[in-house]
């Protein structure tokens, strides 16, 4: 199959050319494209991924060259709960992709470390901050919280407080976790000031005078 692609910018009928390329060339990977607001989407199978990502790098009509970014999104209420985006840039035929694959919480991810070495740490991040595994990564490992961190702070479900801090002990001379303890007056808020007690007026402090009225 012989069929020229230049998706250059935002020119979304080239996108649509282009995602139709791909699909043609790899219809056992791809689940659906769309075309939105001036980026091609891809939908892709979980199993397929490296080799599908390996035929977009390597592919003459995509080259995409370079793994711009790995992240995800939670959905709680879906059974799979995780969208694993991935961003791919062609520096050489000017054009850009996004690859999309749904996980559930269990589900092995595979990595792309030996398609882009640059994977590594991108995978490392997304582990830490979603809790999802990637089969076959050399050293996967927080990257961004502490070794001894609870949870995933970017699911839906984490509390906004944490479950635990972390603070220096002058006595011990050394860090010490602890769980989080709000005392109650760090809970309420009057919502009228973020200034109360100062004396002096800053402008929507007058909103307050007008209720108390």
């Amino acid at each position: 199959m012989s069929m020229v692609v230049t998706a250059r910018g935002g020119d979304e009928a080239a996108l649509a050319e282009l995602g139709e390329y791909v699909e043609a060339r790899r219809p056992d990977c791809v689940l659906g494209r769309d075309v939105r607001l001036g980026e091609l989407t891809i939908e892709a199978t979980l199993s397929s991924l490296p080799g599908f990502v390996d035929f977009l790098k390597r592919d003459d009509q995509t080259r995409f060259s370079t793994l711009v970014d790995i992240t995800a999104v939670d959905h709680p209420g879906r059974e799979k709960r995780f969208d694993v985006v991935y961003h791919f840039l062609s520096m050489y035929l000017n054009h850009r992709i996004r690859v999309r694959i749904q996980a559930r919480e269990d589900d092995l991810v595979p990595s792309l470390t030996d398609v882009f070495p640059s994977a590594d740490w991108f995978e490392r991040e997304v582990f830490d901050l979603f809790g999802l595994m990637f089969s076959g990564h050399p050293d996967l490992r927080r990257i961004l919280t502490d070794y001894g961190f609870r949870g995933h702070p970017l699911r839906k479900d984490f509390p906004t407080t944490g479950y635990t801090e972390v603070r220096y002990d002058e006595t011990l001379k050394r860090v010490v976790y602890e769980p989080v303890n709000l005392v109650q007056e760090y809970r309420q808020f009057d919502f009228m000031s973020p200034w109360e007690g100062a004396d002096y007026v800053l402008p929507g402090d007058d909103k307050a005078e007008e209720e108390k009225a």
